[in-house]
């Protein structure tokens, strides 16, 4: 079994799996201050409320925006599964070409997501292998919406051509309920109408349609400066909640970076 790990600023999400099939997923909160053996004991325990074995999972890779993190993670898998996890960095090799000024700063997610995406367009339209400069004739978008939130894109041809950094919705929350004192804190979901008719509903109809319209304008922006069709599909811990309240997002797929680091770990396999 292969363990994936995507190590987040706000949330550690890991995923089992078995023949590239999704069997489980779990979260923990990224604690800075934890040691390697402390996440190795949450790591066992998390795969033991699944009934997973821990001597099953032979296989790890991950990826981190975290580097304070990274250390204590690899660690953790060395003591908990004696392996050693195989570390994705935005100058891996994953079959893109990364038309950006300065690639060895793109967060390595970033580039997971987007070769996830990349990769599955290849295999829809039969082309094997990596398929590096094969024109699918259609782009893709991929929006992450985490702590921070992302539009990624990609070219017909495999190039990662950049995007946008904007602040997640939890954290644009945050900083406006620290800021003010008779607001209060509230779940983030949709209300029932954008007019809200009292102080909560006025919350969250800022907060989620007010989200939902920035990434829709920022996707018409990227449309209107790339000169072909893109997919849009969304990814991340609020993907769900933002999705159908933005009429741009054409898919959600939660699990985007967990089945990317698959994707990638087979690939640099068959290559090895």
């Amino acid at each position: 079994m292969l363990l994936a790990i995507d190590i987040g600023s706000t949330h550690i999400t890991l995923g089992v799996f078995s023949d590239a099939v999704l069997l489980h997923s779990s979260r923990l909160q990224s604690r800075r201050e934890q040691t390697s053996d402390e996440y190795a004991l949450a790591l066992r325990g998390l795969l033991e409320l699944e009934n997973v074995p821990c001597d099953a999972v032979d296989q790890c890779v991950l990826v981190s925006v975290v580097p304070r993190l990274t250390p204590a993670l690899v660690g953790a898998v060395r003591r908990a599964f004696r392996r050693e996890p195989l570390v994705v960095g935005p100058l891996t090799d994953v079959g893109l070409v990364l038309s950006v000024e300065r690639p060895g700063d793109v967060g390595a997610d970033r580039i997971v997501n987007v070769a996830a995406v990349r990769q599955r367009a290849l295999e829809e339209a039969g082309t094997s292998g990596a398929g590096r400069g094969h024109d699918l004739g259609f782009g893709a978008i991929v929006v992450d919406l985490g702590t921070a939130t992302t539009l990624d894109c990609v070219s017909p041809t495999g190039e990662f051509l950049g995007g946008v950094i904007a602040p997640g919705m939890r954290a644009s929350f945050e900083g406006l309920i620290d800021r003010t004192a008779k607001l209060p804190d509230i779940e983030l979901s949709a209300p029932p109408s954008a007019l809200g008719k009292n102080t909560i509903d006025c919350l969250r109809s800022g907060v989620v349609y007010g989200h939902a319209a920035v990434i829709d304008g920022l996707v018409a922006r990227l449309r209107a400066e790339l000169p072909f069709h893109c997919r849009v599909l969304a990814t991340g811990g609020l993907a769900t909640v933002i999705a159908p309240h933005a009429r741009s997002i054409e898919a959600v797929d939660p699990d985007l970076t967990l089945s990317g680091l698959a994707l990638i770990h087979r690939r640099l396999l068959a290559r090895a």
